[in-house]
């Protein structure tokens, strides 16, 4: 038996017409055609499936029994059923239609007769809880994806792909839960370290691995280790694509030809056999059976793109007419919408974001090849046209669409093999998450009332109780949760039904332990005076697993300054769930209170692990590298610990990526300007000061300017020899540097930075005299004769001196005194920098009569202040001084 064709088969989910037809394949011939019934009722799986009821399910079959006479066969029906099982599963809840079966169907011996489908669904859906987290409770015949879980962790010695489909289980089991839970340590290193045996040979399943791989990493939001996967997906299939411009119109009325932002792609794999070939054929004239795609029919803007140009700014892919573009492989397809997710995942939010995903969603719905990947299409490109004004209508009606198609039993529907075939290379949420998601959008629309509906029908009990808050009605809300826990309230009505006619209890003994523990946790969040109590009330029912009640309570406790038991509550729950990030955010800030600067830096740094976004993750964490050294110094000594420079450019690099999400927040600029000083980063220093003069010009308190760091600037600059060359030999570059290139941070390297800084940002907003002398110590390092003399005299009316030689300074208190001593100096000063500023420009032929600007300042300020200052010891300064004056 050729095993490893009959594994790629049903990887693929396409059937090779030349393997070979006996009962083990001819079951997973039927399983790849998604004829699941007819596999899973078959008299191998009635031996497999022998039912004794136990404790748990895993209990309850004996998976380790021979089914044939050949060990390899054994193993091959024992995946064979697996992957009936979890497709069985995925179509059920996934793509639809329903299946003509149900589970206790493929059960022989199902034990008493109280065991209905039902109850298996709800044994299992119990064991199925992650990390603390319920599973989805109205999911369907969850018994199919615990038996695939069983099946798959059995040992085997001769089916290589084995690991692969439990990759695939995970990725199912992740979107059953509520919230996704890291997996343990020993699976994540088995997936890693699986060598996929296609790899070399295949190009097709090399890259489906990678993407699923990705998807994964996606799920669990590692977004950054998701994009390495998907881009290594696009060179395992030799996908060349590029984000590009061409020439066209986007609206109807559009007269002048624009650049517009396209996707050329271009597939290189070879499009394979299909049974279905009218839906994988690559002639362009099929007709794809697809989901519905609603038009626009927006008076303004086109459906799509019409580009007046077949050349594009690309150079590898220049040969392709951006209006013509030949179908790709639908794996291919699977790759650019993965692609398309990581664009929204890695970048900012902001406007650009959504003009690069639009291009590669309109590459995909341009040639439809694959129902269950054009819904997908749809479904991203809905999300994207939410918040636009003139799309929005349609990305809701679009999305109700798709909710709608997805229960399609009729001819006309995908078979069900066409619509599992790729199910595992896109991120295709569940059919309730899908209604979610529609339920969500109707909120943003201002439809509650029918976004309540949704989630009374889905039973998810936490956003009905948001919408009747949202209806002023947070009564209705606390009743619904206290009849859910009290059994007044029944859940799944029509399951209800069926169960009271085989004499079942109440409902909530039907409840499985996680799930009443998270109603627990919403009755804590609706009644904040027993709150404590409801959450520690969650946290016993659930074993010390619910990592909702440990967050819940570590919340609760750090709103109310409890930092000590929310700190105990908030690790508990990151080590049940680490991957909510706002849970070890809200950590970091409890470490903070406490001074307890390494707990806070860890947990910060978890933050930006799996959030990059998080600017003001990034900035605590900066804060923290800079007081961690407090925390390692003897308790004993009263001496504070200096920071290390390493962790001074530890907190640089944080404060770096923090600016990068948060462009806008002037204090983190400020931060990073007072880092980049002290570790010598100057030029970053002088941008830093730009963009705090640039954010806080408008604001109430004024510009925010620190002299000090802008005196640093000028200094640097002006310590070097002004002649370049002389500049060059006396830079701290390295020697071997020195004559290539200038240090960026000091003398004619920094210059331009600093010149930019002064003329375009500082000067135009702010009047001081510390700015002034700076730039007039700048000008003269420069040899700019009359920018200094003006920089100098601004400087000079900015001071007491010229303040009160112009009587805006009242001297008559005894503080005045001393303010005008302080202003003969200043005077003093004046007049030796205009007569050495003179001379120069005299030496140079300039006309300026310096000699009496400087008399003029004498002058000006002994007659303004004679009245008040004539009879001071200090008087007879300013007379001698006009006195050398006349006699120059």
């Amino acid at each position: 038996m050729d095993v490893q064709a009959i594994e790629k088969a049903l990887v693929t989910q396409n059937w090779e017409p030349s393997i070979p037809e006996n009962p083990v394949s001819n079951i997973a011939k039927a399983v790849v055609r998604g004829r699941f019934g007819e596999a899973l009722k078959s008299s191998y799986a009635q031996q497999l499936f022998a039912f004794r009821p136990a404790d748990t399910l895993k209990d309850s079959f004996d998976f380790s029994a021979s089914l044939t006479q050949d060990e390899q066969e054994d193993e091959l029906l024992h995946m064979v059923f697996a992957v009936a099982c979890l497709n069985a599963f995925l179509q059920v809840n996934w793509t639809g239609p329903d299946l003509d079966f149900e589970p206790i169907d493929i059960l022989s011996h199902p034990g008493p007769p109280d065991y209905s489908t039902d109850t298996l669904n709800r044994l299992s859906i119990a064991e199925l809880a992650l990390g603390g987290e319920p599973a989805y409770h109205l999911t369907k015949y969850a018994l199919f994806l615990r038996i695939a879980q069983l099946l798959l962790n059995i040992p085997y010695k001769h089916c290589n792909t084995i690991i692969w489909w439990q990759l695939r289980t995970h990725l199912a089991h992740q979107q059953v839960i509520d919230e996704p839970v890291f997996l343990s340590d020993d699976i994540t290193v088995a997936l890693e370290r699986w060598q996929n045996p296609f790899a070399s040979d295949i190009p097709d399943l090399a890259g489906r691995l990678f993407l699923e791989h990705g998807l994964l990493h996606h799920t669990l939001r590692q977004d950054k280790v998701a994009a390495e996967y998907f881009v290594k997906a696009a060179r395992a299939t030799d996908l060349q694509y590029e984000l590009t411009g061409a020439l066209g119109k986007r609206t109807k009325f559009q007269q002048a030809e624009l650049s517009q932002l396209v996707l050329l792609a271009e597939s290189r794999l070879p499009d394979e056999g299909s049974e279905t070939e009218v839906v994988s054929s690559v002639d362009e004239n099929s007709q794809p059976i697809v989901p519905e795609t609603l038009v626009l029919n927006d008076d303004t803007l086109l459906e799509q793109t019409e580009f007046t140009s077949s050349k594009s700014s690309s150079s590898t892919l220049r040969h392709i007419d951006p209006s013509e573009q030949p179908p790709l492989h639908p794996l291919d397809q699977c790759i650019l919408l993965s692609l398309c997710l990581n664009v929204r995942n890695t970048s900012p939010s902001h406007g650009l974001t959504l003009e690069q995903m639009t291009p590669y969603v309109s590459r995909v719905i341009t040639h439809p090849r694959n129902w269950t990947i054009h819904t997908m299409a749809l479904l991203v490109r809905s999300r994207l046209e939410a918040n636009r004004t003139r799309t929005a209508e349609r990305s809701a009606l679009q999305l109700q669409a798709l909710v709608d198609q997805i229960p399609a039993t009729d001819a006309e529907a995908a078979p069900v093999s066409e619509r599992l075939r790729y199910i595992h290379s896109i991120s295709l949420p569940p059919k309730w998450e899908l209604e979610r998601e529609l339920a969500s959008r109707f909120i943003s629309l201002g439809v509650i009332k029918s976004a309540l509906d949704i989630y009374e029908r889905l039973e998810m009990w936490e956003e009905v109780v948001k919408c009747h808050v949202s209806l002023e009605r947070p009564d209705r809300g606390i009743a619904i949760v206290k009849d859910l826990l009290s059994g007044n309230k029944i859940e799944s009505e029509a399951v209800t039904s069926r169960e009271k006619a085989s004499g079942a209890t109440t409902r909530l003994q039907r409840f499985d332990s996680a799930r009443e523990a998270k109603l627990w946790c919403i009755q804590g969040d609706l009644d904040p005076e027993h709150a404590v109590e409801h959450y520690k009330h969650a946290w016993e029912l659930s074993k010390n697993t619910s990592g909702r009640a440990m967050r819940s309570l570590g919340g609760y406790h750090f709103a109310r300054a409890e930092y000590e038991p929310a700190r105990e509550c908030l690790q508990t729950a990151v080590k049940i769930e680490p991957l909510l990030s706002r849970s070890w955010f809200i950590l970091g800030c409890a470490c903070m209170r406490l001074e307890d600067w390494l707990g806070a830096k860890n947990a910060f740094a978890r933050c930006v692990t799996i959030d990059e976004e998080d600017g003001e993750s990034w900035s605590n964490l900066a804060s923290m590298y800079l007081r961690i050294e407090q925390s390692k110094k003897d308790e004993s000594s009263a001496d504070t610990t200096p920071v290390t420079h390493s962790n001074k450019q530890l907190a640089f690099r944080a404060l770096k990526e923090g600016l990068k999400r948060s462009y806008d927040n002037w204090r983190m600029w400020s931060n990073y300007m007072i880092i980049a000083v002290d570790i010598g980063e100057l030029a970053e220093a002088c941008r830093a000061l730009g963009r705090v003069i640039e954010e806080t010009t408008n604001k109430p308190d004024g510009v925010m300017l620190d002299e000090d760091v802008l005196d640093r600037l000028v200094n640097a600059v002006t310590h070097v020899p002004f002649d370049s060359q002389e500049a060059r030999e006396a830079s701290s570059a390295p020697s071997d540097q020195a004559q290539l290139a200038l240090n960026p941070n000091e003398g004619h390297g920094l210059l331009p930075r600093v010149l930019d800084l002064m003329d375009r940002v500082v000067l135009p907003r702010v009047s001081s005299v510390r700015v002034f002398r700076a730039y007039a110590r700048l000008m003269t390092w420069m040899g700019r004769w009359e920018d200094s003399m003006k920089a100098w005299m601004d400087a000079y009316r900015e001071c007491d001196a010229g303040k009160l030689a112009r009587g805006e300074i009242d001297t008559l208190d005894d503080a005045g005194r001393g303010i005008w001593r302080d202003a003969v100096s200043e005077v003093e000063e004046i007049v030796d920098i205009l007569k050495n500023i003179g001379v120069r420009l005299e030496a140079s032929g300039s006309t300026k009569k310096w000699r009496l600007q400087a008399k003029s300042i004498v002058r000006t300020f002994m007659g303004r202040t004679r009245e008040n200052f004539e009879d001071d010891p200090e008087w007879h300064r300013l007379e001698i001084l006009l006195e050398d004056m006349k006699q120059e």
